[in-house]
This record gives structure tokens, C-alpha cells and sequence, in this order.
């Protein structure tokens, strides 16, 4: 009973690194996550702020499940914000799309919420926690660098300048995390 209350208290305190890490970044960008997402959403407020209430909400989540994953919390949430708003375009693509014409009745398919509903949301899903579970696995140097460019998004140039090292350098480390995270994953489905 002791050691599940530790263990309580561990991941309470991990929750609470991160929800502090989360409010910093937040109170930090948000004027300018503002001006973003109604840049990308033409000036429409109501779905500027949808955006805004989506990314906080991703973010938030990302950041309790790994919160040692992040170099630039700042940066992280404008990344989340580009991924959300590009989901959403998709999403109404494929509402748009999906719709049965019945004589001149239009029967619109049913809504889908989440990924977990969606068959192809759910394998992604999947593939992302065995990407991470093997992340997790890396030494602190290749985690970093996977952070850099698959969480931060951050270009080759700023890798190359934040790990202090040639720009080709780089690309080439980058190139073998993909090809060891690809072994690693396709071990994996074996």
C-alpha cells in the first residue's frame, strides 16, 4: 500500500512539473498564439479560439506523458497549434467528402470524434506510442536530437547550431535516428 502511494506522489509531482512547465509557456505565447490562429483562420474568432482550446488541451496532455521530451515549451506549443489547425482542415476535407447522395436527398455520414472511432486515427495512434517507447529507450543525446526535429520541428541549420556542429553533420545524425527508429519498428511488427 506504501509503494502505491509513492508512486502516487511521484506522478503527482511529475503532473505538477509539467502543468507548471505547460502555464509558463502558455502565459508566455498566448497573445501570439492568438494572432496565429487567426491568422490561419482568416480572422474568424470562433474558430480561432476553438484552435486555441485544442492546442492547449493536446499540449497539456503531451507534456504530463513526456515532459522531458521538450527543449522549447514556447516553440512546442506553436508546433501543436500548426498540427491542430491542420487536423481540422483535414477533418472537414473528409466531412465534406463524406456525404451520400440519395435521389436529391443528402445524407451526411456521421461526424467522427477522435481517433479512436477511425480505424487509420487509432494505427496512428499505436505507431506514435511505439515511436516514443522507443525513444524513451535512446541515449539522452539521441532523444535530444529526436526532440529537436520531430517535437520542436526545429531546421537543420538550428540543430547543427544548438548541438554545435556542422549542418551535414546533422542531417546525417538524423538520418541514422530515422533508420534506427525504423529498425526499431519494424523489429517490433515482427
Amino acid at each position: 500500500m506504501e509503494q502505491g502511494r509513492s508512486g502516487t506522489r511521484g506522478c503527482q509531482v511529475r503532473h505538477r512539473t509539467a502543468d507548471e512547465m505547460f502555464v509558463n509557456a502558455w502565459n508566455a505565447v498566448l497573445p501570439d498564439l492568438r494572432r496565429r490562429a487567426l491568422r490561419l483562420t482568416s480572422g474568424q474568432a470562433d474558430r480561432a479560439e476553438d484552435l486555441i482550446a485544442s492546442t492547449a488541451l493536446k499540449a497539456l496532455v503531451f507534456m504530463r506523458r513526456s515532459p522531458e521530451m521538450l527543449n522549447d515549451p514556447n516553440g512546442f506549443l506553436f508546433v501543436v497549434l500548426r498540427h491542430v489547425f491542420l487536423d481540422s482542415v483535414r477533418r472537414n476535407g473528409r466531412e465534406e467528402r463524406v456525404i451520400e447522395f440519395s435521389g436529391d436527398e443528402e445524407i451526411a455520414a456521421e461526424p467522427r470524434h477522435g481517433l479512436s472511432h477511425d480505424p487509420q486515427g487509432l494505427e496512428i495512434e499505436q505507431q506514435l506510442r511505439r515511436v516514443f517507447s522507443v525513444v524513451a529507450t535512446m541515449k539522452e543525446e539521441h532523444r535530444r536530437l529526436f526532440s529537436y526535429r520531430f517535437i520542436d520541428d526545429l531546421s537543420y541549420p538550428v540543430i547543427a547550431d544548438r548541438l554545435r556542429i556542422n549542418e551535414s553533420v546533422a542531417r546525417k545524425r538524423i538520418q541514422l535516428l530515422r533508420r534506427r527508429l525504423r529498425n526499431s519498428l519494424d523489429e517490433d511488427e515482427v
